[in-house]
């Protein structure tokens, strides 16, 4: 196969692999509140999207480290994506958007 659908199909596993993890990890964070067992729930949670992640990773690289490369650039892209896209307008730690100190 050509080598450049190879690594386009490896940006695009990377993306698939990116929404599973993060998005697993923005329904977890969003069920800890109604949970008995908030931590249970995390670290099943981390182990799965970990095991998923990495298992992924390494069928898409399949010995080759210009995939694993695409891939992971990928999965960062959907990190970034995501981090604009739900982050709060404010935080505890620094002032709000449009608000002068």
């Amino acid at each position: 196969m050509n080598t450049a659908l190879l690594l386009l199909l490896a940006l695009v596993a990377g993306l698939g692999l990116g929404l599973l993890y993060f998005g697993g990890l923005w329904l977890t964070v969003q069920r800890l509140a109604r949970t008995r067992n908030p931590t249970l729930l995390f670290a099943l949670s981390f182990v799965l999207r970990t095991a998923l992640v990495v298992t992924g990773m390494y069928l898409v690289m399949d010995g080759s480290w210009q995939r694993l490369l695409v891939c992971l650039a990928g999965f960062i892209i959907v990190r970034q994506v995501m981090l604009s896209r739900l982050r709060p307008d404010c935080f505890p730690q620094a002032p709000c958007k449009g608000v002068e100190p």
